[in-house]
């Protein structure tokens, strides 16, 4: 499964990459709604929520809308890029309400399995807000909610909304972003360089390190659990660096909006980012009961070859055969000592399992 940018045609003009504060407060936001998917940030989600007591409530009315699926209100939707928060909720407060409902009411459903009606039918009282409202409903209850308030009084939820986020920054945010604003800039300034001298699709598989190129011409594979196929141009391309958005890769492609990867920079991440490939070898490796049982003898000692074989009544051909599976699957190292070359499980490795699986699947 996989997302693949199909960037050819795009040229200087149509590429962008630079921070977004209302991106950066909407990551936040997520982590604060979903700390257990988060325990690299653990701490900084304990102080943000120990700053803002007050806004627990209001904040979890709003919590869809930074769920996985990731609003598009929160994202740049054409360049130039805004220079500040304020510029950005500014932008939003002008929005008019057919606008807004059309940007936040797919957020709320959270899914794009299900069509959207188009947002000058979603008035109150319709057929289709009804039917709208009722399928979030289905998803949860505070969608649901959300939803009836959304196509009841659309204004004064852009408005109440924009009161929430106001308040998430003087309580928290601003003082985070003044420490995240300057390295973001550094580094997308870097971008930008590379953008001058290289390719796209070239500089995009450098930044995510599950990016592949594919095929023939500017084609990017986005490692996700997602499918889908997005012709970029004739619209821009906006890379939006953060540090508060790991594990998560997000990619917004709503016309007639720009496309905007948001991408975490290394350096904010805690650990190598598997892809599902990898991730699925390491799984596999471990299903068998004969390699669980090698497992048990490579976790005590280093150990050779010739020696597992005694221990286990097999052959060495077979021992081999096991071990060549955990090591090309990461789990075992073997190191030579002179003539002889002794295997270790990556005890590490088979620790950081648990979470390169939730870090996998939240991407």
């Amino acid at each position: 499964m996989s997302i693949v940018l199909d960037l050819g045609g795009l040229g200087p003009a149509d590429l962008a990459a630079g921070p977004s504060a209302l991106s950066e407060l909407m990551a936040s936001l997520h982590v604060l709604a979903e700390p257990e998917h988060h325990p690299e940030a653990a701490g900084w989600a304990a102080r943000a929520a120990a700053a803002g007591p007050g806004l627990r409530d209001e904040l979890s009315v709003f919590a869809p809308l930074w769920a996985r699926f990731r609003c598009r209100l929160f994202f740049p939707r054409a360049l130039p890029l805004a220079a500040s928060l304020d510029e950005e909720l500014a932008a939003v407060a002008a929005l008019p309400a057919e606008d807004f409902l059309e940007l936040v009411a797919p957020g709320v459903l959270g899914t794009s399995a299900q069509a959207m009606p188009p947002a000058r039918e979603l008035r109150a009282g319709t057929a289709a807000a009804e039917d709208y409202a009722r399928r979030c409903l289905r998803r949860s209850y505070a969608r649901g909610e959300l939803a009836r308030q959304l196509v009841a009084a659309p204004l004064e939820l852009r408005d109440r909304l924009l009161a929430v986020l106001r308040a998430a920054d003087t309580a928290f945010f601003a003082e985070d972003w003044r420490t995240l604003r300057t390295p973001l800039e550094d580094h997308a300034r870097e971008v930008r360089r590379r953008l001058m001298v290289r390719s796209p699709a070239d500089v995009l598989t450098e930044l995510l390190p599950t990016a592949a190129r594919v095929g023939p011409g500017e084609r990017v594979r986005l490692d996700k659990l997602q499918t889908d196929e997005v012709k970029v141009a004739p619209r821009p391309l906006v890379l939006v660096p953060s540090a508060r958005v790991w594990p998560h890769l997000t990619v917004k492609n709503e016309y007639p909006s720009c496309v905007v990867v948001q991408y975490a920079v290394r350096g904010t991440t805690p650990a190598e980012q598997l892809t599902l490939r990898d991730l699925h070898h390491r799984l596999m490796a471990l299903t068998s009961p004969a390699r669980m049982e090698l497992c048990r003898h490579l976790l005590g000692e280093p150990i050779t070859t010739s020696e597992l074989a005694a221990r286990l009544g097999s052959s060495e051909p077979q021992v081999s055969r096991a071990l060549r599976t955990l090591r090309d699957a990461g789990l075992v190292r073997s190191t030579r000592d002179g003539k002889l070359v002794r295997h270790r499980l990556a005890t590490d490795v088979i620790q950081r399992l648990g979470h390169d699986v939730l870090a996998t699947v939240a991407r």
